[in-house]
């Protein structure tokens, strides 16, 4: 009897070895693909050549969104933009505009993103000259009235030159911060 279990307890741990490696690498696959289509990153609608605009409650326009091309994905609810200029606009303050070569508007239109050959422009008003930023990237929350990057940007008007990495420019507050390499240089106007 003893000579038969010595013989099948070998067998049994090695029986019971393959069951678990088994179990274990059942366990640890991905679930295999769905074949109904929802993986697929396919547009539901495009649109060219559009303009939208955000109202206030005083029915004067908050913002305005145009571009080239618009293209909206189902699966991830994105929007991808080509060429998009955005418009900011408040009482009291100059219109500033944002363009960039693309751009991505997040599922709840809360976040925008602009990317390639970003460009700010804030129109010259009352004393002030016109500013312009360039940069790579630009995350714009437009109900915060805030704009941040961490790319190299380069910001200009009439009398001033500034270089810098990192941004957060709050039109709120009318605070810029800038984070780390920052040169500048500033000419004093001449009357």
């Amino acid at each position: 009897m003893r000579d038969r279990l010595a013989l099948w307890f070998p067998a049994g741990l090695l029986a019971l070895l393959a069951m678990l490696t088994f179990w274990l690498d059942r366990t640890v696959q991905p679930p295999p693909p769905k074949n109904d289509g929802s993986s697929r990153h396919d547009p539901d609608y495009t649109v060219e050549n559009f303009t939208a605009t955000r109202m206030g409650t005083d029915g004067l326009p908050l913002h305005t969104l145009s571009a080239v091309r618009m293209v909206h994905y189902p699966d991830d609810d994105s929007t991808h933009l080509d060429r998009p200029h955005f418009t900011r606009f408040a009482q009291g303050k100059a219109p500033l505009h944002i363009q960039s070569s693309s751009g991505l508007i997040s599922k709840d239109g809360e976040h925008a993103y602009f990317t390639g050959n970003v460009l700010v422009t804030r129109e010259a008003f009352r004393d002030r000259s016109a500013l312009t930023l360039a940069t790579s990237y630009l995350h714009v929350i437009p109900e915060r009235d805030l704009a941040l990057s961490d790319k190299p940007v380069t910001i200009r008007d009439a009398h001033t030159n500034i270089d810098g990495v990192g941004l957060e420019l709050n039109s709120k507050t009318h605070v810029m911060k800038l984070f780390s390499r920052v040169k500048g240089r500033y000419e004093k106007p001449k009357h």
